[in-house]
């Protein structure tokens, strides 16, 4: 079984980016915005600089926080409890690695415990750092699924995520309202039809 990297993404086999300086993150906005044809330097812009790197700093923030720490407090006592566990409506907020334009919807999480459970809070936060870096949403059903696959050896792992990219409704196409649903299926949810379905159905509230 294949598991995808849980961590950020590396420029080298093993090197992590190196990361500027804040005063060189507030220079790279001021040439945006200068090469967008504004005067950086009047007065409705000159704070511009300023207040995009702390929106950075927050919207990214999840480079900067640990899928593994949230993940490590299992509790193994769970008195035979061997169905569904699935959480409906998770806020997803993210940015497309290649307009870094936002993508914004709802992740569906569901997995059979095995042995071991976790607080359902910390899945959550789980989408939520994956989210709060660059990627696409293929990638990031993918990493959602690997990460609980990995940490809580479940005897199948169920995500799906529905979102609208604003990469196609503000640009290019500039298509409206429409979503991109991705899945990603492991375990009994890949090989039992009719868990599968059932997660959909629970998925849409039926």
């Amino acid at each position: 079984m294949s598991v995808i990297p849980v961590k950020p993404v590396l420029v080298g086999d093993n090197d992590p980016a190196p990361r500027p300086s804040r005063e060189k993150a507030l220079e790279a906005v001021r040439t945006l915005l200068a090469w967008a044809g504004d005067n950086p330097d009047r007065p409705g812009l000159v704070d511009t600089p300023r207040r995009v790197v702390d929106a950075y700093g927050e919207w990214f923030d999840g480079y900067d926080a640990d899928v593994e720490k949230e993940l490590s407090r299992t509790f193994e006592d769970v008195q035979g409890y061997d169905d569904m566990v699935l959480l409906r409506d998770i806020e997803v907020e993210s940015h497309c690695e290649h307009h870094m334009a936002p993508f914004i919807g709802k992740a569906y999480v569901a997995y059979i415990p095995n042995e071991k459970v976790v607080g359902i809070s910390k899945l959550a936060r789980v989408v939520e750092i994956f989210s709060r870096r660059l990627q696409t949403q293929e990638v990031l059903t993918n990493q959602i699924a690997a990460a609980i696959e990995s940490h809580l050896e479940p005897a199948g792992v169920a995500i799906l995520i529905d979102a609208e990219h604003q990469c196609m409704t503000t640009r290019g196409v500039h298509h409206r309202h429409v979503s991109t649903i991705t899945t990603r299926f492991t375990g009994v949810f890949k090989s039992d039809a009719a868990l599968k379905d059932r997660f959909l159905r629970l998925a849409q509230g039926h």
